[in-house]
């Protein structure tokens, strides 16, 4: 008995930083807030569901039973689950930030001195409290206890920016936010602005305050004469907050829609936000709104805000793109004085191209030069990014998916000229509160509309929407198929594919949604 004791606590030490590696890395994704981090238990069912809560029970079982054979069992159940949690290949995996290792050393250390107390005054019921302790929300509780500290370094991270920020005068700063586009907007400015200026952009997806402190405190250096600054907003005031910090002078508002409803609540509430940049700037300031997007076109007229504008689709756009052109080879538009060109696909490019070229006018960039930066721009990752393989054309539109993204990516799919068939794989929206069964429900339609000639319908959430509206746009349903995981639609699609083929990638579920 003694030997599978000190076996079991080798197996549960292995099981436990699983589980706490899991519970960590979605507390991340989460921002490290508690509330969306328990709204995400909740709405997962992830609380009731992991694979500890079934070991709790088992360990109850041995505490009054105490059997070598069913701690046996229970050990090699927890290898197996553990051994499948560290092979996981995450979306987003835990970066292993200060705070997260701070995070991780007082669940450690908790999760000790449990344990000991325990084992002193009731060794009966040791066992249940280790298992007790894999559950996710010791996090909370961890977080909870460092949340002092945690302000604290916060606070001195965040004075440390402004003093840089401030000790840099002459930096320009450009904010650039929207419920979609603003990525590749900052991509795209950057290139442009690039021409005349040294520019700094913030890296990936640090888009957060906290990302921009970073940001401001490990890559701007006295050099840099522009920082770009993406931001983004799961609730009011976070544009704010990140405002406050940097001050900016200029801001790209690229569209307002109906993401991240389940904090939000109303798309009304949405466009405040997104406003908050514009509310920021200073009196002589340049802001620019993206009036394609009909939410911020009327939120514009309702406030009267002063602002320019850009879009495609509305005449009233003081930069708007016009006669455009696309072929095989690449897409050519005009704005205002310049004729220009693009190798990138579809009208969400050209609208963000757009907003740069106006923002890089305000700045002084030559025409030609506006010219030669647009021929050059490269295409942002999983954002309808196009690459080829074995005469297969893939269309990559994975990243952060919305409906009118969506559409758009639609359109670029039927407008390939191609002797192949075209396929759509995905998920459909997340994210999207009390409208996402609908919004589902009309990409199916907006599917069945397209020249898809086959669909593949990934993961469960979703399925009933998106085939519901494929159904009623009357498509062959024959020609759907629902999966699982994307690993399955891979299985599914690859014998199908062969050169001339078109597959469009639209959307991919995060790691914190199921």
């Amino acid at each position: 008995m003694v030997v599978a004791v000190h076996t079991f606590s080798v197996v549960w030490l292995f099981f436990f930083f699983a589980t706490m590696r899991y519970s960590v890395q979605m507390f991340q994704q989460n921002s490290y807030r508690v509330a969306r981090y328990n709204r995400w238990l909740r709405t997962t069912g992830e609380w009731l569901s992991r694979p500890n809560l079934v070991a709790v029970l088992s360990a109850a079982a041995f505490t009054f039973y105490p059997h070598w054979g069913v701690m046996l069992t229970f050990g090699i159940w927890m290898l197996i689950i553990a051994i499948a949690e560290f092979s996981i290949r995450y979306k987003v995996p835990v970066v292993y930030t200060m705070r997260v290792k701070r995070l991780m050393a007082t669940r450690i250390t908790l999760s000790a001195a449990v344990i000991a107390l325990v084992h002193i005054f009731a060794v009966r019921y040791t066992l249940v409290a280790m298992m007790l302790l894999t559950l996710d929300y010791w996090t909370i509780v961890a977080n909870l206890i460092n949340k002092p500290m945690e302000a604290a370094i916060t606070r001195w991270y965040y004075n440390d920016a402004k003093r840089i920020l401030r000790s840099m005068p002459h930096l320009t700063i450009i904010g650039i936010t929207g419920s979609f586009g603003k990525t590749s907007t900052k991509h795209f400015l950057h290139r442009v602005l690039s021409e005349r200026y040294n520019v700094l952009m913030t890296p990936g997806n640090f888009n957060t305050t906290l990302g921009v402190v970073r940001t401001v405190r490990e890559y701007l250096k006295p050099h840099h004469e522009v920082f770009i600054v993406e931001m983004g907003a799961k609730q009011r005031g976070d544009i704010k907050e990140i405002c406050d910090l940097v001050c900016p002078s200029m801001g790209i508002v690229t569209s307002v829609g109906e993401m991240h409803l389940e904090t939000f609540g109303t798309v009304e509430s949405v466009a405040l936000t997104k406003f908050e940049l514009i509310d920021a700037l200073p009196e002589g300031g340049f802001g620019i709104v993206n009036i394609d997007s009909e939410a911020a076109y009327n939120h514009i007229k309702k406030g009267g805000i002063a602002v320019k504008t850009y879009g495609i689709d509305n005449s009233e756009a003081d930069y708007r793109a016009t006669d455009v052109v696309y072929t095989p080879q690449r897409t050519t538009f005009t704005v205002k004085d310049g004729d220009y060109a693009t190798h990138l696909l579809g009208r969400g490019n050209i609208l963000n191209i757009t907003a740069a070229l106006a923002v890089a006018e305000q700045m002084g960039i030559s025409v030609e030069a506006r010219r030669r930066a647009v021929r050059q721009i490269e295409q942002v990752e999983h954002r309808l990014s196009m690459r080829t393989n074995g005469g297969i054309t893939i269309l990559d539109d994975a990243y952060n998916s919305n409906p009118t993204g969506a559409r758009m990516a639609l359109e670029v799919l039927s407008g390939f000229e191609t002797e192949g068939a075209r396929y759509v794989v995905t998920p459909g929206f997340v994210e999207m509160g009390t409208k996402q069964y609908d919004n589902n429900r009309a990409f199916g339609v907006d599917i069945a509309h397209s020249k898809a000639d086959a669909v593949i319908v990934v993961n469960e959430v979703n399925r009933e929407a998106i085939t519901s509206g494929l159904k009623d746009g009357g498509y062959d349903m024959a020609r759907v198929s629902t999966v699982a995981s994307f690993k399955e639609a891979m299985a599914e699609l690859q014998p199908r594919l062969k050169a001339g083929d078109v597959v469009l990638y639209e959307n991919d579920l995060p790691d914190s949604f199921k």
